[in-house]
């Protein structure tokens, strides 16, 4: 069976940080690929180490993902 998560992810210091704001799970790398993949990792083990329960309560969680537009000076 095969999930979609929504992944951000940004560049901190010298690689990128991915993150999955629906299960709370984040991993690095050092390209975007990098990342994108050991977030993919991070989240297979997290599926296949986590009690039914955690996982449940974190996918019911309401999670939105928006932009905002703000008047600057």
């Amino acid at each position: 069976m095969s999930r979609r998560f929504t992944a951000i992810v940004g560049r901190e210091g010298d690689g990128y940080v991915a993150f999955c704001p629906k299960v709370d799970v984040a991993s690095q790398g050092e390209t975007v690929t990098e990342a994108r993949d050991n977030l993919a990792e991070a989240l297979t083990l997290f599926l296949e180490s986590s009690h039914d329960d955690e996982i449940e309560r974190r996918l019911s969680q309401e999670i939105y993902v928006t932009q905002i537009e703000i008047e600057v000076g």
